[in-house]
C-alpha cells in the first residue's frame, strides 16, 4: 500500500452575510424611528457596530457627520454589541428635550434588553422611552402685534 495523503477536492460556497435582525425586526425599528421623529420633530438614527478604541468620540463623530443645522435636532443611539458599550449623542436642540437623565434611563432600558440576548426590543424600548420624554416639539410663538 502505498503512502502518503489524500485530498479530496470541495467546492466551498460562501456563507450568507449575517445580519443582526430578521426583515420584520427591520420593518418594526424602522418604524420606530419614523414613529419617533414624526411625534417628537427629532430625527433619531441609529449606529450598530464597532465604535473604536473612544466610544464617545466616534459617536459625537458619527453624530456631527449629520451636518449642521440638522445635527442640532438629531439623537444617535450608537451600540457597539462586541464592545458592550451604548452611547446617545444628541444635538443641541435635541438636548433641551433630552436631559442626560433621560438618555441615561433609556440606557438602562437597553442593557436590561441586551442581557437577555433581545437586541430589536432594546433599541425600541429606548427609542419609545425618548419619544415620550421628547414629548412634542415646542409651538413657536409669532411676534406680538
Amino acid at each position: 500500500m502505498p503512502a502518503g495523503r489524500m485530498s479530496i477536492a470541495r467546492t466551498i460556497k460562501p456563507l450568507p452575510p449575517t445580519v443582526p435582525f430578521s426583515p420584520m425586526q427591520l420593518a418594526r425599528l424602522d418604524e420606530t424611528i419614523t414613529l419617533a421623529s414624526r411625534a417628537t420633530a427629532l430625527d433619531f438614527s441609529i449606529y450598530l457596530g464597532d465604535l473604536g478604541p473612544d466610544t464617545r468620540a466616534r459617536a459625537e463623530e458619527l453624530h456631527a457627520s449629520i451636518g449642521l443645522p440638522a445635527a442640532s435636532d438629531a439623537v444617535l443611539i450608537a451600540v457597539s454589541p462586541g464592545q458592550r458599550v451604548v452611547e446617545i449623542v444628541t444635538g443641541d436642540e435635541a438636548y433641551r428635550r433630552l436631559p442626560d437623565r433621560a438618555c441615561k434611563l433609556a440606557v438602562m432600558a437597553m442593557v436590561a434588553s441586551f442581557k437577555e440576548g433581545d437586541l430589536i426590543g432594546g433599541l425600541i424600548s429606548a427609542l419609545r422611552m425618548l419619544t415620550e420624554q421628547a414629548g412634542s416639539p415646542p409651538k413657536h410663538v409669532g411676534p406680538v402685534h
